[in-house]
């Protein structure tokens, strides 16, 4: 991927996200840690609410970490756009996440006019022990 450069860093894409989704709750909300060239990394704080019968964390709690580090990657690299909406997402569930604070690393493949593909990668345990892959694609807005 040719190089990219960030628009804004973690903090700013925080505040963006917390303006597009102003009723979430803080503590229950995905935090941008880390922006660099075409990457995110993001962390979603562990509460015993995310765990589905057999002690793994739900499926649908990955997905939409998934989403948001796709989002947050978009959003680092084209700015103050909320209106970028998720058109695609491809989910490949690995193996079962341990109970544990959530991690991404949302990576962008292609940043085009139209659209953005982020690979997105998601563990608990360890960055060697992957938990769920996905492919995530947004429509861009249009100016």
């Amino acid at each position: 991927m040719a190089f990219l450069t960030s628009v804004l860093d973690a903090a700013g894409v925080n505040a963006l996200l917390r303006k597009a989704f102003p009723d979430a709750t803080p503590a229950a909300f995905p935090t941008v840690t880390e922006v660099s060239s075409g990457r995110v990394k993001v962390m979603a704080t562990y509460h015993e609410g995310l765990l589905r019968p057999g002690g793994v964390i739900l499926g649908p709690t990955l997905m939409s970490l998934c989403d948001t580090a796709a989002y947050a990657l978009v959003l680092a690299h084209i700015g103050d756009q909320l209106m970028a909406v998720t058109s695609s997402l491809t989910m490949n569930f690995l193996r079962g996440a341990a109970p544990g604070d959530l991690h991404a690393q949302a990576e962008m493949l292609r940043l085009g006019r139209r659209n953005a593909v982020c690979d997105v990668r998601l563990w608990t345990e360890s960055q060697e022990r992957l938990a769920a892959h996905a492919v995530v694609t947004y429509a861009l807005p249009q100016s």
